[in-house]
């Protein structure tokens, strides 16, 4: 049996709860499987349809914290667990056992000043576990600089689940909705300045003088949301960006299908980074291709000038070219066919063979 110990879990939505959600799914195929999660309203229909135990813990942060240490550690000691599989070096801090410790890392949790506090705590957890997974390459070398033991550490990306096929009804409300818009560009993410959905727009400007036609969808919310519409307005590109948020997956998922390219050049903002950026792959699977920024991982998920383009997310004329190239002669097209096949080595199936090298 392996426990997973998580703070970010379904029916909580987020890149980091499907990461954890897609992992312990498809180790539950293979291993026996209990789950020390964080209480979310309405998880009670989502946990009893899983195939393995979930607990769920309440309470503010900081007594979370300590209360699900506490089970866990009363777990432990009455049940024959083989290891523990964390989400963040945080969610082993308080626990208590000789048992085979693993832990995710995925960027901006580890990215803090070598020496601070935060990083001494980070490290103490980190160069004490049987192995630390990397979402990334980018990730590995973070953690390596961050005082990191090396030999402890490993590269593992995210996996995905295939995708299911998309209602063609839903796909029809797509085209009546976007209409003659081309070409198409869109991302799925926090508003937040690290995805940097506002030099996408600048680009944009110059952009739509030569694709009139041209549309920018964001799907998502954040602090960012009424900056980016405020700068929409000043820029007369009302008619040129779509925003929305609280959409089914359904429709969310036809939007992408239905777009040419999927654009996220991420920077570094203070401490935040893109570790890795499950997004480029999803798009990928309904051959999208992605624009990504050079600041983070992003280089693990995009085969640069083959399935996309890998840019300088702080160089607006950077970014405006790379999309310019990608849409001059619809070259997203070959980029697009490339995506979706480069994907399948990220398929949840595959990516589980890659830990159970290091579980056994």
């Amino acid at each position: 049996m392996y426990l997973i110990v998580t703070k970010a879990f379904p029916p909580e939505i987020g890149g980091m709860q499907n990461l954890m959600w897609g992992l312990t799914k498809e180790m539950s195929k293979n291993f026996m499987i209990k789950v020390f999660a964080d209480y979310r309203e309405n998880h009670k229909e989502f946990d009893d349809k899983e195939n393995f135990s979930i607990e769920r813990v309440g309470g503010i942060k900081f007594l979370r914290k300590i209360r699900k240490a506490q089970l866990v550690n009363e777990y432990l000691k009455e049940n024959k667990v083989q290891g523990i599989i964390a989400d963040h070096w945080k969610s082993l801090e308080l626990i208590q056992t000789n048992k085979k410790k693993y832990c995710l890392i995925h960027g901006k949790e580890i990215n803090h000043l070598r020496g601070s506090l935060l990083n001494k705590r980070a490290n103490k957890v980190l160069n004490n576990v049987e192995m630390v997974i990397a979402n990334s390459e980018y990730t590995k070398n973070l953690a390596i600089n961050n005082g990191v033991n090396k030999d402890k550490l490993i590269v593992i990306n995210p996996g995905v689940n295939p995708v299911k096929k998309l209602n063609k009804k839903s796909l029809e409300k797509v085209e009546s909705l976007l209409k003659i818009k081309t070409p198409r560009l869109i991302t799925v993410s926090r508003f937040d300045k690290r995805k940097n959905h506002q030099k996408i727009i600048m680009s944009l400007r110059n952009l739509k003088q030569q694709y009139p036609d041209i549309v920018y969808i964001c799907i998502g919310y954040g602090d960012e949301e009424e900056n980016l519409k405020k700068l929409v307005q000043e820029l007369n590109l009302g008619s040129q960006v779509m925003f929305f948020k609280d959409i089914s997956d359904e429709l969310k998922n036809s939007l992408i299908a239905k777009s040419n390219i999927f654009v996220m050049p991420s920077i570094i903002h203070k401490t935040s980074v893109e570790g890795f950026g499950i997004a480029y792959v999803e798009a990928a699977q309904y051959g999208i291709p992605s624009l990504g920024g050079k600041d983070g991982g992003a280089s693990d998920a995009i085969d640069h000038e083959k399935t996309g383009l890998i840019c300088d997310g702080n160089n607006l004329d950077d970014i405006y070219s790379s999309l310019s190239s990608m849409i001059e002669n619809k070259k997203y097209l070959e980029f697009g066919k490339n995506a979706k096949d480069y994907v399948s080595k990220f398929e949840w199936q595959k990516i589980l063979e890659e830990y159970k090298k290091i579980l056994n």
